[in-house]
């Protein structure tokens, strides 16, 4: 079985993370992000995954390569200007099968695909839609279906005077035949799938799937750091989740440790971690981590190379690859810093602040 990625968005929600490198390749828990989804396909037997670039293509076919590492065949098509969802799938066209899988690639889930597929077959469909319930639908697309699971309707984020009768909405995980392609404008129109294709189809072959699954968009800093709690406790079936499950809640490969670490967390390699340190629950440190002496860390993610200086507090925060925080620091409330910020001592950054990279900062220039 085939799958396509849209990959092509420049992650500007995610920033400053995604000032230096594309979002699929953000690390999560330890790995790039779009290896779970990598992993996810895989585990219900796609073999084939064609993803559907824009932003920084080099640096993903530098991490990911062919795919002979994830037991998966990757392929890789480079749009030359952003063309929306549907855009990027008429480019990809010549690579596709006559079925296959089309996937949002900002979306981390478990959902059913074995099961999704089996409903395509079933119902004869030409188009099947992963759907799952949120809480408040109005940011998504809202699909209502009929009892045989055909849908009635398909609004992609309506406004609140638009609102219908159902909580279920589109999950960005879709079953397509080749044969709609054929009905779609030409290769280089800028259009969506969603707002210009699926709410033709209705009536004419597209179907449903209501998925009880995990579903998060990790868009934004904050779903990043829900999506990095999720995975280390379980909450969305992972493989890492599944190796920190059989390790007893705590992964520690080769670090120095000679302060404390509570569960669950993920300690990479070349980590240190001073006298009287303590990397506290739900924290995730990159490879070549320093906590130095009598620092705190908690509800964060550290990556590749960061510091965390003496006496300093990291909560619920994320520091960028070879960001540098200074002694007796304050950072919590989703605070982000980019790659190689510097912080002198002494600063306190709260409420989400964003630290953009290269940043230094002297002595006790932020207080808030």
């Amino acid at each position: 079985m085939q799958a396509l990625i849209l990959v092509g968005g420049e992650g500007t929600r995610l920033r400053p993370l995604t000032s230096t490198m594309p979002k699929p390749v953000v690390p999560l828990v330890g790995q790039p992000f779009i290896t779970y989804m990598l992993e996810w396909l895989r585990s219900h037997g796609v073999d084939d995954v064609v993803l559907a670039c824009g932003f920084l293509p080099d640096a993903l076919v530098a991490v990911l390569g062919n795919g002979e590492e994830l037991g998966i065949r990757l392929r890789y098509v480079v749009e030359p200007e952003p063309l929306g969802t549907g855009g990027a799938l008429k480019h990809a066209e010549e690579l596709l099968d006559e079925r296959f899988f089309m996937l949002n690639g900002d979306v981390l889930t478990d959902v059913d695909l074995t099961a999704q597929l089996a409903l395509h077959d079933r119902a004869g469909a030409r188009g099947t839609l992963a759907l799952v319930a949120v809480d408040d639908p109005s940011a998504y697309g809202l699909v209502p279906l009929a009892a045989d699971g055909a849908v009635r309707e398909f609004r992609e984020k309506p406004g609140p005077e638009e609102l219908i009768d159902t909580n279920l909405i589109n999950a960005g995980a879709y079953i397509l035949e080749r044969e709609l392609l054929a009905g779609m404008p030409s290769r280089g129109t800028n259009f969506s799938i969603e707002r210009d294709v699926f709410p033709r189809l209705v009536g004419h072959g597209l179907y449903g799937y209501e998925a009880d699954a995990y579903w998060l968009d990790i868009g934004t800093p904050a779903r990043y750091l829900q999506a990095t709690y999720d995975i280390l406790e379980g909450n969305v079936q992972t493989e890492v989740g599944a190796r920190l499950a059989a390790a007893g809640m705590r992964l520690i490969d080769g670090a120095e440790i000679d302060g404390r670490v509570a569960a669950p967390a993920v300690i990479a390699a070349g980590c240190r971690i001073g006298t009287h340190a303590t990397v506290g629950g739900r924290s995730v440190l990159g490879r070549g981590v320093t906590v130095d002496e009598g620092a705190h860390v908690e509800g964060s993610v550290l990556l590749d190379g960061a510091t965390v200086g003496a006496r300093s507090s990291v909560r619920g925060s994320i520091l960028g690859p070879r960001s540098r925080v200074g002694e007796r620091c304050q950072l919590d409330a989703g605070v982000v810093l980019g790659q190689g910020v510097e912080l002198g001592a002494h600063n306190t950054l709260t409420a989400g602040a964003r630290i953009f990279p290269g940043v230094h900062l002297p002595d006790g220039a932020i207080q808030f």
